[in-house]
């Protein structure tokens, strides 16, 4: 069986699945446009691609993605879209998702109006496709992305380090509660607090400007650079708004990192009861809960290691995902 897929394989989740469906099938790559003349050239290299596939095979459900799943449509193609969070999401208040402005609605809504197969990280995203784009939800399954806990895992003594993980842009910034995690930095001088990820745009001056001298900026680091931060850091933040199955969170907590986490989207699914929960935007509440985290024993950070490791593992979305495949091909 051949397969179409498109995605960005610099992003750790989609790199795993490419490598996944590399084991079992022949994969044509088609990587995202991001240049205006890359666009103008787009549809017609994904026709010629998909006409010589089985199955199409998209992350996130937008304009890179509509191209396929029509033409898909037109050739009699099976296609399966995975569904991470933006795409699925309507957040006003926030100005986030998808469905918040005309330009991400069109192409988010026809891609899941007619993809064959939607899979969601996180059960909670099925609601909000069904809501925001006006369908039944008869052929959506949820998957949660996995991890390799032979990888993310626990090395040498905890330091009083307190991380949070993302690109740093304006949306981002508001989304993730990056303000909330460096506020809150000031109630708790004991510990260091870092931020890492990509400065994408001049949003990271004012954060450097609100923040006390007990806060680091990494910008962008290496997945090796990212584990060994993982490795010393006692405590992870996931203070957001909205979220698929956070990455970054479920990486840190096989590292043994104590998760402190809203309750939003899939947060509490992967933290369940091995950390500490706080409000939306309460910077005294995030700074209480870190000092309790920073106080207890290690014992809660081998838990939320267990929680990860046996509820997401790599080799169950393995097997999930070359089945869902197999048994849509049969349908064609």
């Amino acid at each position: 069986m051949k397969i179409c897929f498109i995605g960005n394989i610099s992003i750790s989740f989609q790199k795993n699945d490419y490598k996944i469906l590399n084991k079992h099938f022949k994969v044509e790559l088609i990587q995202p446009p991001k240049k205006k003349i890359e666009w103008l050239k787009y549809p017609f290299i994904v026709a010629k691609k998909i006409i010589k596939c089985d199955i199409v095979f998209c992350w996130f459900a937008g304009w890179h993605s509509l191209f396929p799943v029509l033409i898909s449509k037109l050739f009699r193609k099976k296609s399966i879209v995975i569904v991470g969070g933006y795409d699925a999401a309507y957040v006003p208040e926030i100005n986030y998702g998808a469905f918040t402005n005309l330009k991400e609605r069109l192409p988010a809504k026809y891609v899941l109006k007619n993809v064959d197969k939607t899979l969601v990280v996180d059960p909670s995203l099925t609601n909000d496709i069904i809501k925001n784009a006006g369908i039944n939800g008869e052929n959506i399954d949820y998957l949660p992305t996995g991890y390799d806990p032979n990888y993310w895992e626990p090395k040498g003594k905890k330091e009083n380090l307190v991380l949070t993980v993302g690109s740093i842009n304006h949306s981002v910034v508001k989304r993730k509660g990056f303000v909330t995690f460096i506020k809150a930095a000031k109630y708790v001088p004991s510990a260091t607090f870092v931020l890492i990820g990509k400065f994408v745009d001049d949003s990271i001056d004012y954060l450097k400007k609100i923040a006390p001298s007990n806060v680091k900026f990494t910008g962008f680091v290496s997945d090796k650079e990212l584990l060994e931060w993982y490795q010393r850091a006692k405590v992870y933040c996931q203070l957001s708004r909205y979220e698929g199955l956070p990455n970054a969170l479920c990486e840190g907590m096989l590292c043994g990192d104590i998760p402190i986490g809203t309750k939003y989207c899939g947060i509490p699914r992967a933290i369940d009861d091995t950390g500490f929960y706080v409000a939306y935007c309460d910077e005294k509440a995030t700074a209480e809960a870190i000092k309790k985290a920073l106080h207890t024993l290690d014992e809660l950070g081998k838990k939320a290691r267990e929680r990860i490791r046996d509820n997401f593992p790599i080799e169950k979305r393995e097997k999930e995902l070359v089945k869902i495949i197999n048994d849509l091909c049969e349908k064609r």
